[in-house]
């Protein structure tokens, strides 16, 4: 805890609030909703955390083939990334913090299912690109944070978003499949994945993180 109040206090520029640029139509329905079950002091970057340190339970269970469980448990962490978006933008509390974690969060719940699903039960080779795309958008924001010193983060772009949502899709597609022993969904996700690939690519020429 004393590591992450040091942290704090070096990098307040992190942490302080800033106005929404932009509120999107899918952000008032979440306020009228799902929203008010959290109160203010659930905020955006509570939210991403919970979404980080959820992953390895999500990888747990799907490793174990607990498909069922996994894929509740997958959709539930997969939908946090929503939630401190809507929180964020309605709230007026966003923060570089979150503008670089929240994608740092998506990487890791994504990539996690790649290394148990996509290495497993499609191509070597989508797997890698897969992969490696994810690393290869780490790699660049933490570059770009050691260069500017935090100074300066950019939020994930509307390319970024499609291909997140295109992955959460695949990754639920394939463990449908494997629960309910349906080649066509595991067809579907593979489709799915190869099409996210050029969404990334297309997100990774526009430099969004």
């Amino acid at each position: 805890m004393q590591s992450i109040n040091a942290f704090i206090r070096r990098h307040p520029e992190l942490f302080t609030y800033l106005p929404a640029q932009e509120v999107h139509p899918h952000d008032y329905l979440m306020a009228r909703t799902i929203l008010r079950l959290f109160p203010i002091t659930v905020t955006p970057n509570r939210v991403t955390l919970f979404r980080i340190c959820a992953t390895p339970v999500v990888f747990f269970l799907v490793l174990n083939d607990g498909y069922l469980l996994g894929i509740i448990a997958f959709l539930l962490v997969a939908f946090t990334d929503a939630i401190d978006g809507s929180l964020a933008r309605t709230r007026n509390q966003i923060t570089n913090f979150g503008k670089l974690f929240d994608p740092l969060a998506d990487k890791l719940l994504i990539g996690s299912m790649v290394i148990i699903l996509v290495f497993q039960h499609f191509s070597f080779l989508l797997g890698i690109a897969t992969l490696g795309l994810e690393v290869m958008f780490i790699i660049i924001a933490s570059i770009s944070q050691y260069t500017y010193k935090f100074k300066s983060v950019r939020a994930a772009n509307a390319w970024g978003k499609i291909k997140m949502i295109l992955q959460v899709l695949a990754v639920f597609l394939t463990l449908a499949g494997l629960l309910f022993e349906f080649q066509y969904l595991l067809t579907l996700a593979a489709w799915l994945f190869g099409l996210a690939i050029g969404f990334a690519v297309v997100s990774l020429f526009a430099h969004g993180i």
